[in-house]
């Protein structure tokens, strides 16, 4: 057994792969939020009750004891949910059996088709600001990733831009519509800028669509699997905990052709084998039932009073926000807030104003590049959103003024 002076002299074994990541911006920032009970805008999860129907859907699934391994790949009633979604929205007919895989959330799924798929010297493609696990599953991969830079306020991007990440050792572009962090959804004609070339370099497309249901102004969701000739080539990702604000269940999926989705089943039995049979059959249900209850008409219009509800309070004090499609977070100018970065700004923000907001530098391959904008997160109950409005009060440029 180890003395007391032997325990500061053990070496790190951590692998030099993943020695760098460190804990998540989200972590950090719910830390300081807890520690300063501030008003966490920060972290995308809701702070409201997903829905009643869905809920006592997985106590049924409980009780009626569907609490042992469900099939590796997803029960067979949500995997014959979703082909059944896809059906109605989109006119695809999906194989359950072979052309959907369920996983432990979205970004399961990610890390399990980046390794599926790309693998040491490969490049990957991805829009910047990115997700924050991108970066940690290419690592784990051994690949790297080629950014092409969204341009704010419009998060526009060119062609010419897009076409120059493409090259011989491209493998993967993985793509994120609705976007997170800046609420961009790709329009048709950008996807089919994407889809040439990918077709042209031969590449495989992982498209993260977690926020295809929260949309607004009118903006459409396009997948980019739909697009002539990107069947063969696009593995589709989503979330069920997004779409009824279950992010803790941890329901997530792949659709795509048969032999992606074999691949990507060869990374999951490895990764979590299944994820939890009660929940997989509450959100089946979920799915079976959203459109009769008109569910996701509902989801628009309370997302959109939210989003209005939080842009009202962060421009009344002086926080111009930029325009958002889909998704549920608004990103706000801090350029006059004196601050030299958007990690000191959300900091102070946290600590001395009490609300807490996540720095998208985060998002970026070099954090210098980054504009000085804060995310906020808008999946909050009105009285959240107001005392968040109670405590900006206290905020004056004067005040922000330091470093």
């Amino acid at each position: 057994m180890a003395k007391d002076g032997d325990r500061h002299a053990s070496r790190d074994y951590t692998s030099a792969r993943v020695r760098g990541f460190g804990i998540s911006v989200f972590t950090e920032m719910s830390r300081l939020a807890n520690e300063h009970q501030a008003v966490n805008l920060g972290q995308g999860f809701p702070d409201f009750p997903g829905p009643d129907f869905v809920k006592d859907a997985a106590k049924a699934a409980i009780d009626a004891d569907l609490n042992q391994y469900a099939v590796s790949h997803g029960s067979p009633r949500l995997r014959a949910a979703i082909a059944g979604a896809w059906r109605e929205r989109y006119g695809a007919d999906i194989d359950p059996d072979r052309e959907i895989t369920v996983t432990s959330g979205a970004t399961e799924a990610i890390y399990d088709a980046i390794q599926a798929f790309a693998g040491p010297d490969d490049e990957i493609v991805v829009f910047e600001p990115f997700y924050d696990s991108y970066l940690p599953s290419a690592i784990m991969a051994g690949a790297t990733l080629r950014v092409i830079t969204l341009e704010a306020p419009e998060w526009a991007f060119s062609a010419e831009a897009a076409a120059a990440a493409f090259g011989p050792r491209t493998r993967v572009l993985l793509l994120n519509t609705p976007h997170n962090p800046t609420g961009k959804v790709f329009r048709r004609e950008e996807l089919e800028v994407l889809a040439a070339l990918c077709q042209q370099w031969d590449v495989v497309a992982i498209t993260d669509e977690v926020y295809e249901r929260i949309l607004f102004d009118g903006a459409e969701h396009v997948p980019l699997a739909t697009l002539p000739g990107m069947w063969p080539r696009t593995l589709t990702i989503n979330s069920t905990g997004k779409t009824f604000s279950m992010t803790g269940w941890k329901i997530g999926y792949a659709v795509g052709p048969a032999d992606l989705n074999a691949a990507l089943r060869s990374v999951h039995q490895f990764v979590t084998f299944a994820s939890a049979t009660p929940f997989q059959d509450a959100m089946a249900l979920a799915l079976e039932e959203a459109p009769g209850r008109g569910y996701y008409e509902q989801l628009g219009r309370d997302y959109g009073e939210r989003r209005n509800a939080l842009r009202d309070v962060l421009e009344d004090f002086g926080l111009r926000t930029l325009p958002v499609e889909g998704a549920y977070f608004l990103m706000a100018d801090i350029a006059g807030f004196g601050f030299p970065d958007d990690v000191s700004f959300c900091r102070w923000l946290t600590t001395e104003v009490g609300v807490a907001a996540v720095p998208p530098s985060a998002f970026y391959l070099d954090p210098t590049r980054a504009p000085l904008l804060a995310r906020f997160c808008f999946a909050k109950r009105p009285e959240t959103i107001r005392l968040a409005a109670d405590r900006l009060r206290s905020l004056r440029r004067d005040d922000a003024n330091r470093s």
